[in-house]
């Protein structure tokens, strides 16, 4: 039989904790070579405006998933359709058998292995004094990175910059009460980035968020939104400040305007990706060095993020009986 379950089903079962230990071992199996993760296949569905994805991942070691996630994006569907823009599906496979064990939504899933992927890097790269953070964005994964984020650190205060405030008060009513710390909405950015000792960017912006010589010394920069080689949330500045850190090197150098733009530019190399995260977490190579540091974290989003997750959800909903068995 196969576990089917609805997005109600996942939300009900998967927590930030559970995702946070999901993805690490993920990346930690990844650097260790246990992984194989082919380079996601994309279709364009040009008469529709549509993206079709797909992202298939193996984890061997003591992990041992296999899955696929489609991913959709289609950006008309809000207005034509009534449906969301991006929606998504994992099927979860025994990798002894290939039996198909599991069929779930992966919509509130990708936002979590994101944010996952965040609060590990956070663990790794920030100090471990940070308290003050800027969100720039006021969408669902600002609040999943900084839902992370406040468990590996004892965040005080965030300042939210939208570029709808509303969106950004919304954020701070909604944020503030779930976290329990100061969260305030402000059109100052230059402000917020000076004080901030970790800088998320999970934008929708195409173009630079803030201003890099604004950052000080010890500053982490969590840089999520952008995902295309021709769009950044970050300035040159920024990178070249930065001890630049990779979801992984390769996804990177295909996927990640934030250094594919300053390397156009003639500003830096490929060089300047110090590692990919997995490296760290298993100790290939130091995280945060020096106090004064200023780190960087690209996350492009990898198969093996959500499959671990996946992987997690499975088990936890078989423990609380959780979803409908069906007979494929």
């Amino acid at each position: 039989m196969t576990l089917l379950l609805s997005r109600k089903d996942v939300e009900s079962v998967l927590t930030m904790e559970d995702c946070l230990a999901a993805v690490e071992t993920a990346f930690g199996e990844l650097a260790r070579g246990r992984a194989v993760m082919p380079q996601r296949s994309v279709i364009r569905i040009a008469e529709h405006k549509g993206i079709f994805l797909g992202m298939p991942a193996y984890i061997g070691g003591d992990m041992n998933a296999l899955g696929l996630k489609v991913v959709t994006v289609y950006p008309d569907n809000p207005s034509e359709h009534k449906l969301p823009t991006t929606l998504g599906t994992l099927m979860l496979c025994d990798p002894a058998t290939g039996k198909v064990t599991a069929i779930m939504d992966a919509g509130f899933m990708t936002a979590m292995r994101t944010g996952a992927a965040g609060g590990v890097a956070t663990k790794y790269l920030s100090r471990e004094d940070s308290r003050s953070c800027a969100v720039f964005g006021a969408g669902v994964q600002a609040k999943k990175q900084l839902q992370a984020i406040s468990i590996v650190r004892s965040l005080e205060k965030t300042h939210v910059i939208d570029v709808l405030p509303r969106a950004a008060e919304d954020f701070a009513q909604e944020m503030s009460k779930q976290l329990g710390i100061e969260i305030t909405e402000t059109d100052d950015a230059e402000s917020a980035v000076r004080e901030a000792d970790i800088i998320i960017t999970a934008s929708s912006s195409h173009e630079p968020v803030f201003d890099g010589t604004w950052m000080k010394p010890g500053t982490h920069i969590n840089n999520i939104g952008s995902h295309s080689p021709d769009a950044r949330e970050l300035d040159t500045t920024t990178v070249k400040r930065s001890k630049f850190v990779a979801d992984l090197r390769e996804a990177n150098l295909a996927e990640a305007g934030d250094i594919l733009i300053p390397i156009k530019e003639g500003a830096v190399t490929e060089e300047h990706i110090y590692a990919s995260l997995g490296e760290i977490i298993i100790g290939q190579k130091p995280g945060r060095e020096s106090p004064d540091e200023i780190t960087l974290f690209k996350s492009c989003g990898l198969a093996i993020q959500d499959v671990s997750t996946a992987l997690a959800v499975y088990k936890l909903a078989r423990e609380k009986g959780v979803g409908t068995e069906i007979d494929l």
